[in-house]
């Protein structure tokens, strides 16, 4: 191949840019470590007739990680969530890419070692004064650990896939009805007629207690679940290993005092950590603290009551997590809600004043075709009345009427006549590029689909089992 590149002289037919020479191949040494020496199947998952290797799935895992900031690597490590997002994503690119080898071999696509090397001397990075280098790509090869023939077999796994999948990204030629249908059904206005019943136009008085318990039975409030949580927190730089070791080691320290017996108090204070009562609280109120992430919480609330969490790794330090206390969801005590049903029970009277008022209205306006106390408006779909009475007014026919349930009103509502937009070619043009959008990304999912069909994806119980072992 190399002999084949240095007497070459084609100019390039395309230039097919991958990332790949970016990163190392930290992850070629992870079967071994996890299966040892005996291990022959290291196949995590089946594509078709294709397999996904733990090391493929370990390179693309780096690769990955090697894209991210080092802030985003350490908060990825620090978060199981975020390292099964990677896991998943890293898969998904693998199961993704054989789908479109194994379509390309289907239909017979071949590229050339001619081609290949084409594409290889096209590459900047194997170039010196704009020509190509053998010392360049020499060079190159060997820091990224690749030999002359995997490069080879990379580059053209990558041409057969752009030739599998680059139909993908032609734009879909959207006719100019359709452009000129959504035009108009986004930009047209409407003339409308609209009467305003609020509710607090009428006056309800105050009510019994007898009206106040037959309220409350059709309308219950319910307490939710909450937890009593505390926590030890033995506070480090996580970024410094000697601490991060330290802390580690007083960590493991705490958690085996509270196993033998101690208070989480008591075993904070005899190694150095710090005790945190959080009180009781529920998902949707949790006390002001750096600590409760959504994750944090979602861990909180997914545990029994008390039983402490394994040794959690955070920004800030190791942490262990006790749910002292659950009290479960359940209704609430009438005499304990009693002061404020008085509001509620106020509002729901009201509401059904208002409403007889309104169809009182709505009863006139069929019969009339007039509409007391009405505004005459023009309006678009995001602009000129209360949005409860836009959102009727786009759903509703020309000429039809009706009553719009608002949050602090009833609304009588006529639509009158619609009003065409004139043509604007620059807000044309912005639709047109977005139904091709919107076409391309059909089509690929639905050819997506197709491929899922044709190759689908068998998971090797034994081996992903044993790789992903929590």
């Amino acid at each position: 191949m190399l002999e084949y590149l240095r007497n070459a002289a084609d100019k390039p037919l395309a230039k097919v840019l991958i990332g790949i020479l970016a990163f190392s191949f930290v992850g070629w040494g992870v079967a071994e470590w996890i299966f040892g020496g005996a291990a022959s199947d290291t196949t995590l998952v089946r594509v078709g007739n294709a397999e996904i290797t733990i090391q493929q799935f370990s390179m693309e895992k780096s690769r990955l990680l090697a894209e991210m900031s080092r802030e985003e690597q350490r908060e990825t490590y620090a978060d199981p969530m975020l390292i099964s997002a990677l896991d998943t994503r890293a898969m998904s690119n693998l199961t993704t890419q054989a789908m479109a080898d194994e379509r390309a071999a289907d239909l017979g696509f071949v590229v050339s070692d001619a081609q290949i090397a084409r594409e290889i001397r096209a590459f900047p990075e194997f170039q010196i004064g704009g020509q190509f280098s053998t010392y360049a790509f020499d060079t190159v090869l060997m820091n990224s650990g690749y030999t002359e023939a995997a490069f080879a077999d990379v580059l053209r796994k990558q041409v057969l896939r752009g030739y599998t999948l680059g139909a993908m990204s032609v734009p879909v030629a959207v006719p100019e009805f359709a452009v000129r249908a959504v035009f108009d059904a986004r930009y047209a206005e409407r003339e409308i007629e609209y009467a305003t019943v609020d509710f607090d136009d009428f006056d309800v008085g105050t009510p019994t207690e007898e009206q106040l318990r037959a309220f409350y039975e059709q309308n219950p409030q319910v307490v939710p679940e909450q937890r009593t949580v505390s926590y030890v927190i033995v506070n480090a730089d996580m970024d410094a290993p000697d601490e991060y070791d330290a802390a580690y080691e007083r960590a493991i320290a705490v958690e085996d005092a509270i196993i033998g017996g101690e208070t989480m108090a008591d075993a904070a204070a005899a190694n150095g950590a710090k005790y945190v009562s959080l009180g009781t609280f529920d998902a949707e109120h949790r006390p002001v603290d750096e600590l409760l992430t959504d994750n944090m919480m979602a861990r909180i609330f997914d545990m029994d009551q008390g039983l402490e969490s394994e040794l959690i790794e955070t920004k800030k330090g190791f942490v262990i997590v006790r749910v002292d206390n659950v009290t479960e969801s359940h209704k609430a005590q009438f005499d304990a809600k009693s002061k404020d049903l008085v509001a509620d029970w106020r509002r729901a009277e009201q509401r059904k004043q208002a409403y007889v008022r309104a169809n009182e209205l709505l009863v006139d306006l069929n019969k009339t075709n007039k509409l007391a106390g009405a505004k005459d408006v023009t309006v678009t779909r995001a602009d000129g009345a209360p949005l409860e009475v836009l959102a009727a007014t786009f759903a509703g026919e020309i000429g039809a009427n009706s009553i719009v349930n608002g949050t602090d009103a009833f609304y009588v509502l006529h639509i009158d006549a619609e009003v065409m937009p004139d043509a604007d070619d620059k807000k044309m043009a912005d639709i047109r590029s977005e139904l091709e959008s919107i076409g391309n990304r059909n089509i690929t999912d639905d050819y997506n689909e197709f491929l899922s069909r044709e190759y689908p994806v068998e998971i090797n119980e034994k081996v992903y089992n044993r790789f992903f072992a929590k």
